[in-house]
């Protein structure tokens, strides 16, 4: 899901939290029915509530403000002034024109009459007729891109940012190069709390055709745009950081692990050598001279090879049959001197 949805998801909740009885305007009837259905309990709006849509100044004593939001990160907090911010609009988007119509020049007076006639009710300060009749004229000649951005223009107005993206999208979609749609298109987004859009469509605005309202509207909005620029690049240098220590940390212990076998592997050549030393009497240190031969290291791991090590007994015999071999033939009764001569004969193919 779309983050920036999500965050305007959890403004509204917020929003909802704060004044209940925004649940009770006649916009979000069908939210309320569905809490209603899930057994949620919704507070009874206040007597002196109105929900009465108004094109006047009315509707902005309605809007609520937004409450501190959360930090955006267990990164880092992230303290953002939103101040004028609103929950965004949910109504269902605005009739657009055809663009695969054949437009006459009778239909291109037409929209330019009900364009004339959109300006006067903005005059008078009637929104809605100026919506209405923008609208006509964009169904009559819908490849225009201005009237999409003055629709647009009415939209912010009327509190509706995301109805005025739409415009505005279709707008630069018809003639990129024009700024209006650029300038209402930076309005609606920082009426969303949409810092960085916002930011970056009031400068295009400016750079095609300087606006002092847009300008001036752009000199607040920048610092919060740089914030979130700055928050972000922070965040992305210590999850950067993160990766570089976690992968440091992986080479450390392969490097422990491999230092560690080495360890071991040179233990097991010290136990072959240093066995061999307990038997001075046998070329090599064993009979046969086969101390150095591979394999040495697996027999002398044999617990009863090393018992028998130890046996004073077992040593003596080895030190007798050391001076001469032939003297091995007095110790075949002695089942101790005889198992580990076997054992060490077997291993090595009789070399003893």
């Amino acid at each position: 899901m779309d983050p920036r949805k999500v965050h305007d998801l959890k403004e509204f909740v917020n929003l909802c939290k704060s004044n209940p009885a925004i649940l009770h305007r006649p916009q979000l009837k069908f939210f309320t029915e569905w809490l209603l259905s899930l057994g949620a309990s919704i507070q009874p709006p206040p007597p002196e509530e109105s929900f009465k849509e108004s094109p006047t100044d009315e509707r902005n004593e309605e809007r609520v403000p937004s409450p501190t939001p959360q930090p955006v990160s267990e990164e880092s907090d992230l303290d953002m002034d939103n101040e004028g911010v609103i929950a965004p609009d949910d109504e269902p988007p605005q009739e657009m024109g055809n663009d695969e119509l054949e437009v006459t020049e009778e239909m291109m007076d037409k929209a330019n009459e009900k364009k004339v006639e959109a300006i006067d009710a903005l005059g008078d300060g009637d929104f809605q007729k100026a919506i209405d009749l923008l609208t006509e004229a964009i169904k009559m000649n819908p490849q225009i891109a201005i009237l999409y951005a003055k629709r647009a223009s009415v939209y912010v107005k009327l509190q509706k940012p995301n109805a005025a993206i739409r415009d505005c999208d279709k707008a630069i979609a018809i003639n990129p190069d024009s700024a209006p749609p650029y300038k209402w298109r930076g309005k609606a987004h920082r009426l969303l709390g949409h810092w960085e859009e916002s930011a970056h469509d009031l400068a295009m605005a400016c750079k095609l055709d300087y606006d002092e309202e847009a300008s001036e509207m752009l000199k607040e909005v920048q610092p919060r745009a740089q914030k979130i620029a700055e928050h972000r690049r922070k965040y992305e240098r210590k999850q950067k950081e993160r990766l570089v220590n976690e992968r440091k940390e992986h080479l450390k212990k392969a490097k422990e692990e491999n230092e560690r076998a080495q360890r071991e592997e040179e233990a097991r050549r010290q136990a072959g050598a240093g066995a061999g030393a307990e038997f001075p009497g046998f070329p090599g240190g064993f009979p046969g001279g086969f101390a150095g031969m591979p394999g040495v290291g697996d027999i002398l791991s044999d617990p009863e090879v090393l018992a028998a090590m130890q046996d004073p007994e077992v040593m003596a015999a080895f030190q007798d049959v050391a001076q001469n071999p032939a003297n091995i033939s007095k110790y075949n009764t002695n089942p101790k001197v005889m198992n580990l001569i076997s054992k060490l004969s077997s291993k090595f193919g009789g070399s003893a």
